[in-house]
């Protein structure tokens, strides 16, 4: 559904790289998590799938198809596109929000407004109360769901994420993560997650790329990359959500403890 293959961009005519032959694909309904430290590349990689940034060598393909031979605006409104902070248009109603694609795709009224509903009900916003409701209006889970809603709005066969979940309070967070991972299953998407929490990769991903410093260190499942770190940079990674998990069943411990 969609692949890379050996892609690399640079910013100053190929003396040095930020993203440095990097390769994976994700499958009809897999999602795919990129995951390093801040400056490893992440953003970019999933910015050239879109053409937000072209690449400067290798392949992009999207069901098939060479993202190059593909005229920018056309590729962009077939791929779903979440970042942080949601990016609603604030002076749009919800309805307003989630049809902005297929109204620019000249869609018929009838047709945008019954997408509209089966959208809110697929992430489960009731459409008699939130379609006429201004951004304002709305909590961030709330946004974060119309976002996700606009993102789907015309069946997309690849759906990127930037740190969707990042700004979002703990209860959100969890319930608007295994939200998506529904979604996903139900609808059939390839999914690319970029995150800066390991936890959240561990617990999403099907399959996990690290990199760091533009490269890929390594490729695998969460089972795979906790089995078999490929070097000590990724044990670091993993050691960091670990090490979380083991402070809080320490704490656990010690309340059950003295009850």
């Amino acid at each position: 559904m969609l692949a890379l293959e050996q892609v690399r961009k640079s910013y100053d005519g190929g003396r040095t790289f930020a993203v440095d032959g990097v390769s994976f694909q994700a499958d009809a309904g897999e999602l795919v998590v990129l995951v390093g430290e801040s400056g490893c590349g992440k953003t970019t990689t999933l910015k050239m799938i879109n053409r937000l940034i072209e690449r400067s060598a290798g392949v992009i393909r999207v069901a098939g198809d060479d993202v190059a031979d593909v005229p920018a605006v056309t590729l962009r409104r077939s791929i779903g596109y979440v970042i942080q902070g949601v990016g609603l248009f604030p002076h749009l109603n919800v309805a307003e929000n989630v049809a902005v694609v297929p109204s620019l795709l000249g869609w018929t009224p009838d047709r945008i407004r019954l997408r509209v509903e089966e959208l809110l009900h697929l992430v489960r916003l009731d459409p008699e109360v939130y379609r006429d409701r201004m951004p304002h209006e709305l909590s961030g889970g709330q946004m974060q769901r119309v976002g996700f809603a606009r993102a789907f709005a015309v069946e997309p066969a690849a759906v990127l994420l930037d740190e969707p979940f990042g700004a979002l309070d703990p209860i959100t967070r969890t319930e608007l993560q295994q939200e998506f991972r529904r979604i996903q299953a139900e609808v059939g998407f390839a999914g690319v997650l970029v995150t800066h929490d390991m936890t959240e990769a561990l617990l999403l991903a099907d399959r996990i790329v690290v990199l760091r410093a533009g490269l890929t260190v390594q490729t695998g499942s969460p089972a795979e990359l906790l089995a078999r770190p490929a070097d000590g940079y990724v044990t670091r990674l993993l050691e960091s959500a670990l090490r979380q998990a083991e402070r809080i069943a320490a704490i656990r411990a010690g309340s059950a403890a003295t009850e």
